[in-house]
């Protein structure tokens, strides 16, 4: 967090729309959980397993919702929703500093590239021909971007972030390190003698207010793009393959693989870990758990599963030969019922006689 903002409770409670009980000219420098924080700092109660912390905390304030203000020993910012506010509020003390305008002396610009006079280019940075740069554009230190890329206003891309060619970045984009937007999608034909490379012809859009995770990959598309959705959030170490579409405000956590071509729709959440296969659609408002994998479309919206929870080791491994057997169990399962069914039919003759 920065050490260097500051704001008296009274602000804040005008920045974050919330009630104020307490002491206006209370000073806050920084952030902390209720169980660390102490003189300075504000916290914030969102999960009743930490009643008792919020009891004992020896915060300067602490945002609560109005059901809890009583339960607060220190200065309150009643608000609606404390997580809310509390996500809003840690803006007011990131650590990234504003743009600092000005070209760094390494950098490599490709003649006739125009660089707008609030953008921020970093050391060893390069960037190639025809690229257009949106004003306040950070571009962190070693970050290559490829011919013909567009990236829109206020957008920043943190160090070694690589853009291929024809990559599209819409405005208030937040790249993060050592991501790749824009190289190959997996595409090979079979043939007697091995693989013969299908090009990757398209390219990658990612739209407004996307925050894309450090470690991320997403391949161009073969033909038409792959796209990024307004308000998407992707964690860090996911797969995006080529031709997949992610419907805006989708939020996807890290290790995530999707395959070629599917379709993410809108205000979507896929958990950690997660696998998808190739060429599915999965519908709005879907949420998928940790762990699972998705093989076939899901066409309405709700919560689906397919990991196996933890247990302890012995019994996972009778549970695994158990499962081995569920196909043999079902069959005699189903030999049984049919010579139940059988049975009946047989008595019933037998009563009409």
């Amino acid at each position: 967090m920065s050490t260097a903002a500051c704001y008296t409770l009274a602000e804040l409670a005008g920045i974050l729309g919330g009630e104020l009980q307490g002491d206006p000219s209370l000073q806050i420098r920084s952030l902390a959980t209720l169980m660390s924080a102490g003189e300075s700092q504000l916290s914030f109660f969102a999960n009743s397993r930490y009643l008792q912390q919020l009891r004992e905390t020896k915060a300067e304030a602490v945002l609560v919702s109005a059901a809890h203000r009583s339960d607060c020993p220190v200065a309150t910012i009643v608000v609606d929703d404390p997580y809310l506010a509390f996500a809003r509020a840690s803006q007011l003390f990131d650590w990234r500093r504003p743009a600092k305008p000005g070209v760094h002396p390494t950098a490599v610009i490709a003649e006739g590239v125009p660089v707008p006079a609030d953008a921020e280019i970093g050391a060893h940075v390069v960037i190639e021909a025809d690229v257009a740069l949106g004003q306040g554009v950070v571009i962190g230190a070693g970050s290559v971007i490829g011919e013909r890329c567009v990236i829109g206003d206020r957008t920043r891309l943190e160090a070694n972030v690589t853009l291929y060619p024809n990559v599209r970045l819409g405005s208030d984009v937040l790249v993060h390190s050592a991501a790749v937007l824009g190289s190959d999608g997996f595409g090979f034909a079979p043939t007697p003698l091995g693989w013969e490379k299908i090009c990757q012809l398209g390219g990658v859009v990612v739209e407004d207010r996307v925050e894309i995770g450090a470690g991320v990959t997403i391949d161009r598309g073969a033909l038409d793009d792959t796209r990024i959705g307004a308000g998407v959030k992707l964690d860090n170490q996911i797969q995006i393959a080529h031709n997949v579409v992610i419907g805006r405000d989708s939020a996807i956590a890290g290790c995530t693989a999707v395959a070629g071509s599917t379709r993410i729709g809108e205000r979507c959440t896929i958990a950690g870990m997660t696998g998808i296969t190739g060429h599915l659609e999965i519908a709005d408002g879907s949420h998928v758990t940790a762990m699972s994998l998705v093989s076939k479309s899901i066409t309405r919206p709700g919560v689906y599963s397919s990991g196996t929870g933890l247990e302890p080791h012995q019994q996972w491994k009778r549970n695994v030969v158990r499962f081995r057997q569920l196909d043999e169990l079902a069959r005699r399962v189903r030999k049984l019922e049919q010579a139940v069914e059988l049975y009946s039919t047989e008595g019933q003759k037998d009563d009409g006689r």
